[in-house]
């Protein structure tokens, strides 16, 4: 079982965030969708808010899970319980969206609409220009989950949106790959555009060797952060939904950062810098 009492090694500057996090409420309230890919855990706001504390995190941003496809209801209730002085949300807007409900989600701290192109997505590949073009009206960005070995077959698409990117998970690539594999490769070029942010983040959904710095999943993301530390940013992914019953202290994804990142200025950036830009946060 995760460690959930001692404190990480890594002292976490001033305004750290948590860029990617998802909010669980009771099943009475916020009900499953039929396409959720696994249970969801209960992981109330409370409970994140230990977390933080726990990790010395003073900014969240919340993701909205499979678990209730387009229902966003329980993601910006945890916005709302959490402060939106501190949270913001990441969410899933169809092509049927309002423009009502766009401006009311904007208000409530939405910034981001997610794409989770893996089993439990309800957003197609087909809609993802037409959306990007909306939601950056809004000033907000494009959330993206894929399997990274993709990206040479996605570039053409990717490279077409407008506004800001955001991909997850050190790009999810669910075979890791080499630094000098073609799909890597792809990926540090759309992170060179200048729009393209990335959260190194999940290791452990992908990684064949393991904790306590995953040096698969780990030598992508020392590249990445060699080759634009002020597009990196770092995530816990709590409650760690597919690592359910046995998930990974939250404490040790933190201290990764020591072996992937052991500059202090650089970590500056990866955890309170890039953020603040991305989400808005002053």
């Amino acid at each position: 079982m995760a460690d959930t009492e001692s404190a990480p090694r890594l002292k976490a500057p001033a305004g750290t965030c948590d860029t990617h996090l998802h909010i669980y409420g009771s099943k009475d309230d916020y009900p499953e969708a039929p396409t959720s890919p696994f249970p969801a855990p209960f992981a109330p706001p409370e409970a994140y808010e230990k977390v933080m504390t726990r990790l010395g995190i003073d900014r969240a941003v919340v993701v909205q899970p499979s678990a209730y496809a387009k229902d966003n209801r329980c993601t910006m209730d945890a916005v709302a319980a959490l402060g939106k002085h501190r949270a913001r949300a990441v969410v899933v807007v169809d092509t049927d969206v309002s423009d009502e409900t766009m401006q009311s989600l904007t208000e409530q701290g939405a910034v981001g609409i997610r794409f989770h192109m893996l089993p439990g997505g309800v957003l197609p590949w087909d809609i993802i220009e037409e959306m990007a073009a909306k939601v950056t009206a809004y000033g907000w960005h494009v959330q993206l989950q894929l399997d990274g070995r993709l990206f040479p077959e996605k570039e053409a698409v990717i490279r077409r949106l407008p506004g800001n990117l955001v991909i997850d998970h050190t790009g999810k690539f669910l075979e890791p790959v080499t630094t000098d594999d073609p799909a890597f490769k792809v990926m540090l070029d759309l992170v060179a555009r200048g729009n393209t942010w990335v959260k190194l983040s999940a290791p452990y959904e992908t990684s064949k060797v393991g904790p306590p710095t995953y040096d698969d999943v780990g030598a992508l993301a020392k590249a990445l952060i060699a080759a634009a530390p002020e597009r990196m940013m770092w995530a816990s992914n709590w409650p760690h939904p597919s690592a359910q019953p046995n998930p990974p202290d939250d404490a040790m994804l933190l201290d990764m950062m020591l072996d992937w990142c052991p500059d202090d200025a650089v970590r500056q950036k990866i955890l309170v810098d890039n953020p603040a830009e991305v989400y808005g946060f002053k």
